[in-house]
């Protein structure tokens, strides 16, 4: 059974959504940045401030070359994640990656309410967070599209939905296996 890879800018819903949709297909869920933070006690945002991004990227790659082994998981990536070609090819060798997106305004109105936001991630640019997002949005559309397999629109609906409709795509794809074991087919 292939993982249920999330790629998307911050704050498009990857953690929530993982942990919706892990729970409703039964399937344990990781987070990267989670999982980076474990590995090196260190939240990400102390990470680049005191070793700098080429440090976090690194811990990052690590995690995701363990992470690719899984099968079954649903797994939330970091939003740079994809900018690594290495990281892509060991998420999509054994994953679908879905591509969770939502409007600038949207993602910078879900940092504001976001508490992990403002202590754990580090800006990107210094400069305002609108300005920020259009940025990196308009930098990195090119690289989430080549690498998903299936894009949502997270934005005005809510985890259930979401995860509905993520499952509804797993359902339709060839590869599909339903959390129990069963045969799709019925046979």
């Amino acid at each position: 059974m292939k993982n249920v890879v999330l790629a998307g800018y911050r704050c498009t819903g990857k953690t929530s959504v993982g942990r919706g949709l892990a729970a409703r297909l039964h399937r344990p869920f990781y987070d990267t940045d989670d999982l980076v933070r474990e590995r090196t006690g260190m939240s990400v945002r102390r990470i680049v401030a005191e070793q700098g991004w080429a440090s976090f990227r690194s811990a990052e790659r690590a995690v995701i070359a363990d992470l690719a082994f899984l099968k079954g998981a649903v797994v939330a990536l970091g939003g740079g994640v994809v900018l690594d070609p290495e990281n892509v090819a060991a998420v999509k060798a054994n994953g679908r990656v879905i591509w969770l997106v939502a409007d600038a305004r949207t993602i910078v109105a879900r940092m504001g309410e976001d508490p992990v936001s403002a202590t754990q991630r580090p800006s990107l640019r210094g400069v305002d967070r609108l300005k920020e997002t259009v940025q990196i949005l308009a930098e990195r559309t090119p690289v989430y599209r080549a690498a998903a397999d299936f894009t949502v629109d997270t934005t005005g609906k809510t985890v259930d939905e979401i995860a509905a409709e993520i499952g509804g795509f797993l359902a339709r794809s060839p590869d599909a296996t339903p959390p129990d074991g069963t045969d799709p087919c019925g046979s």
